[in-house]
């Protein structure tokens, strides 16, 4: 295997406490009551933007609802740079440090733009990650987010690891190797490649 593409939320970090935090910013700040709780918003991660917005504000029209998680978005980012981010699963930045002396690191998530780049300054491991996408760049599902960074970086021997349903129904969709990080956020019954902690990454590989 030549290269790892990763999923972040429920892969390498758990930040829903966080994001709670800053999502209820941005309602208080767009005159909504701060109604999000970590446990009321895990369940939404690894959707797409747009589909949060129509459970965090429903009933609200399309455009002004994604005016609002925008402001959710500044909340949250407000409070991931503030937080010291001591929320990586164990042995995280180890394993990434250690595959990258063998392997190209990437990482694919539906998370807005500029999320990745906080999470890769909260843990230093910016070097180690060759390159990046997100769906706040492409606007498009994850399977075609993997797709297109493939494409960009003529990558054929690849897997990626996440940790939920619509990771691999997304790989699935891209013709894509799943490892399913059981230890996340999802469930995946039929996952043929299960890891209960990153690091048996290195074993595997």
């Amino acid at each position: 295997m030549e290269s790892l593409i990763f999923d972040v939320d429920g892969t390498l970090w758990d930040a829903v406490a966080l994001v709670a935090e800053g999502w209820n910013d941005g309602l208080q700040s767009m005159g909504f009551a701060p109604h999000c709780t970590e446990q009321s918003i895990r369940p939404l991660f690894g959707k797409t933007m747009t589909e949060i917005a129509q459970v965090v504000v429903p009933g609200v029209p399309q455009e002004q609802a994604m005016e609002v998680m925008d402001r959710c978005m500044d909340g949250e980012m407000a409070r991931l740079r503030r937080d010291p981010c001591h929320i990586f699963y164990p042995g995280v930045k180890e394993t990434l440090t250690e595959l990258h002396k063998t392997h190209r690191l990437f990482i694919v998530s539906n998370c807005q733009c500029g999320y990745i780049e906080a999470m890769l300054n909260a843990s230093g491991l910016g070097p180690y990650i060759k390159d990046h996408l997100c769906f706040g760049e492409t606007q498009t599902p994850k399977s075609q987010t993997i797709l297109k960074l493939m494409e960009r970086n003529a990558l054929k021997d690849v897997v990626y690891v996440g940790d939920t349903q619509g990771d691999a129904d997304a790989c699935r969709d891209a013709g894509v190797p799943f490892v399913f990080a059981e230890y996340g956020f999802g469930e995946v019954p039929d996952a043929e490649v299960r890891i209960k902690a990153l690091s048996e990454l290195l074993t595997i590989y």
